[in-house]
């Protein structure tokens, strides 16, 4: 990925663009393949930070009072030989709160225009490296913003290879790594820069002064920190599997067919990554619950995407989150991006009554684009509970793989939920009138019946006695289920989902 990065920045260069803005946490390695990519051109390369002002990697020398950035551009602006300046964290001086503290408060800008004319058809270059993106109105004519990619699998190998080849070299050590334990590592590491990437390798083998299976886990439990660390997205540890879900036979087969989507062996006979599902349905029905079990099947990490993090106070942070979000869900590709009840999310959508200046709008025009353009392996898995706010653009073809109902369980189906809950709560399904509890749990969720029989649970341990059908039955009659409750809307989805959406039953 270095190698296909630096030569897209080397025709921008030889094209003579004058300001390239490159996105990145990991300014060592920008600067390192920049420094790479001078010596190729025969040029020489600055380096500027506001605290040590321009520095000369090439000559291994600094030009002095050249901390202020005016001065620095300045610097830029009348250097006569062949260069490449990179600036650090040149954002801070592009953003409004910045600008209060400065006697000429469009001088920065004003200055970095200068600089973009001087540069037009020159030799030199001016780079600017930054974890964020921030890019006043008066230059987004004059730039070519780059993201600089996180290490991508043949990045990773290299510093796995190189890693244990210096712990041999050094530590007299031997180490034998499967093909497959390699893959599973590798693949484990997507996501991470490299600097994370060598310090995860180097805690494996100072850990035990091995690399097998088990480092696997440590592997995961720092990707969870850089997710954590994000913000935007939850790391979901999952422990369900599909014998936990009654019912949702179509639904089952569908994803089953699915199980080896992501694999090499799919790409080599010609398929495509599937790109999502929108589950729509009753509330408690286990929309949740598949979304998590989708994961165990497949064998993928899942992230919860909640949409509420992403709005920010500022102009443009709630943007700037949203494209974060998305980034870090391609980086750790395969994964499985799981956003819970949609409809919120995105309600009032086009509808004009937001109140927030079409933000959420702007939102969620980005996030169809993405959910229709993105080649990253990331499946979108939506839950939705109504259909009066989800936005008809969400529904169009291409969007999602496939859209399911799932509706009420049915008789098997609750039969099935009865087994499943009584056994995982290490009771004999044979000693329980599985019979009669269908009969008498007709309109109930697979959420409900599990509250009945939690409930039914309490009354016979604070009596000292076993539960029994009885009580089960007692909790069943003292419910009002949502189908009573919300009877009109779930029969007004059930009619939109007759000739939209596939039964997930």
């Amino acid at each position: 990925m270095t190698k296909k990065i630096l030569e897209e920045i080397n025709i921008f260069v030889k094209s003579r663009y004058s300001l390239i803005y490159l996105v990145s946490f990991e300014e060592e390695r920008a600067i390192r393949a920049l420094t790479e990519l001078a010596a190729a051109s025969g040029k020489e390369i600055f380096i500027w930070s506001a605290t040590a002002g321009i520095y000369s990697i090439t000559k291994n020398a600094v030009i002095p009072k050249t901390e202020n950035p005016l001065a620095a551009l300045e610097q830029v602006i009348n250097y006569k030989d062949r260069a490449f300046f990179v600036f650090k964290d040149f954002h801070y001086y592009l953003e409004e709160p910045f600008q209060q503290y400065l006697e000429n408060p469009l001088a920065v800008r004003r200055k970095l225009r200068d600089a973009a004319m001087a540069l037009r058809g020159s030799f030199k270059t001016l780079f600017f490296v930054s974890p964020v993106l921030k890019m006043p109105s008066e230059i987004e004519k004059d730039i070519v913003i780059i993201d600089f990619p996180l290490p991508d699998y043949e990045d990773i190998k290299n510093i796995l290879t190189s890693t244990l080849a210096n712990v041999e070299k050094n530590y007299n050590l031997k180490f034998e790594v499967a093909k497959e334990l390699e893959e599973k590592v590798i693949k484990a590491c997507l996501g991470m820069t490299a600097n994370e990437v060598e310090n995860v390798f180097a805690k494996a083998i100072v850990n035990d002064k091995k690399f097998d299976e088990n480092d696997l886990g440590l592997i995961i439990s720092e990707k969870k920190q850089i997710i954590r660390k994000a913000g935007m997205l939850e790391y979901f540890e999952v422990f369900e599997n599909f014998a936990n879900v009654g019912g949702l036979g179509n639904l089952k087969e569908w994803l089953k067919k699915r199980s080896g989507a992501f694999s090499q062996r799919a790409r080599e006979y010609g398929l495509p990554e599937p790109k999502g599902l929108l589950l729509l349905g009753v509330q408690g029905c286990g929309k949740s619950l598949v979304s998590k079990c989708i994961a165990s099947l497949w064998k993928l990490p899942l992230l919860r995407f909640d949409v509420g993090n992403i709005f920010g106070k500022y102009v443009g942070e709630s943007e700037e989150n949203l494209r974060k979000a998305l980034k870090v869900a391609e980086a750790l590709s395969p994964t499985i991006l799981w956003m819970d009840e949609i409809e919120k999310a995105f309600s009032g959508v086009g509808g004009g009554s937001s109140g927030d200046s079409g933000l959420s709008t702007r939102i969620f025009g980005s996030f169809i684009t993405w959910l229709q353009e993105k080649t990253a392996p990331v499946f979108v898995i939506a839950t939705a509970n109504s259909i009066e706010n989800l936005p008809p653009e969400l529904l169009r073809k291409g969007r999602f793989d496939e859209i399911f109902f799932v509706d009420l369980p049915n008789p098997v189906e609750r039969a099935a939920i009865f087994k499943i809950h009584l056994t995982k709560r290490k009771r004999d399904i044979a000693k329980f009138d599985v019979a009669t509890l269908v009969s008498e749990s007709e309109g109930f969720s697979g959420a409900e019946i599990e509250q009945a029989i939690i409930s039914s649970m309490y009354d016979a341990f604070y009596e000292s006695r076993d539960i029994a059908s009885e009580d089960i039955l007692k909790a069943l009659n003292e419910t009002v289920p949502l189908s009573q409750t919300m009877k009109e809307n779930i029969n007004r989805l059930r009619e939109w989902a007759k000739v939209r959406a596939r039964p997930a039953t």
